[in-house]
């Protein structure tokens, strides 16, 4: 496949060596000093377009890959108020759209435990839920895009959990997440159930970039010939 790489820093930089280690081509690079706007030419000549960019800039840049009739990944987070809106213009456009939160294979195992787990604890009322993330000092958002699927995924399947906050709270409807950036942390998310009793707690501890990098270089190779709205699920073939 040509790839157009959206966004071009540390994670657009593994993505690029991940794909050309699979045998891909990388037919545009855009990043905040070459705008997608001046490059629709490239852009159409590309199979699929991979975009880690920033929350100002997502929206923008998903809805011109849509408009050129490219097929989008997109992992950049911060961004989500609009995904709805989104993803049903993709729908009118007849599009292709895959969105993840986090792109590891490991994470997205862990996502499914998360919801087994928050299932199993649903009548557990004596055990306080909280989510922790930590994260290098650069990531532009807090929390991290995957401790909010944490948090929904939990507040899904637990009753009486009604929203998430990014504080440290003893409201029993609330999932609290407590966000942490130390250098030079990829990712570690932890879910705590704890009790006076005993503590049940999973973690996912992330050693570099190049799982997230994988995993969107195989949501890209997934999508490039398919229309329609997709997730990490479908690429993995979970559930």
């Amino acid at each position: 496949m040509q790839i157009a790489l959206i966004g071009y820093g540390k994670m657009g930089k593994a993505i690029e060596e991940i794909a050309l280690q699979r045998g891909h081509t990388i037919g545009l690079v855009v990043d905040m000093h070459n705008s997608i706007e001046n490059n629709a030419v490239k852009l159409k000549n590309c199979d699929v377009a991979i975009e880690f960019s920033t929350p100002q800039s997502a929206v923008n840049n998903i809805l011109n890959c849509i408009n050129n009739g490219v097929p989008v990944v997109c992992g950049t987070t911060g961004w989500l108020k609009e995904k709805i809106a989104v993803e049903q213009y993709c729908i009118d456009k007849n599009g292709t759209f895959l969105y993840a939160s986090n792109f590891s294979i490991g994470v997205n195992i862990f996502f499914e435990l998360n919801k087994k787990l928050a299932a199993l604890m649903a009548r557990q009322s004596q055990y306080a839920i909280s989510v922790e993330e930590i994260h290098h000092t650069a990531k532009k958002d807090a929390p991290s895009g995957t401790a909010i699927s944490l948090a929904e995924q939990i507040i899904d399947n637990v009753p009486g959990k009604t929203k998430w906050l990014n504080e440290s709270s003893t409201d029993p409807t609330v999932v609290p997440i407590t966000s942490k950036r130390i250098d030079p942390a990829p990712g570690t998310h932890h879910v705590k159930y704890t009790s006076a009793i005993d503590d049940i707690e999973i973690i996912h501890t992330a050693h570099n970039r190049s799982g997230f990098a994988l995993g969107a270089v195989l949501a890209a190779e997934f999508i490039y010939d398919k229309t329609g709205i997709f997730t990490m699920k479908d690429v993995l073939n979970i559930g």
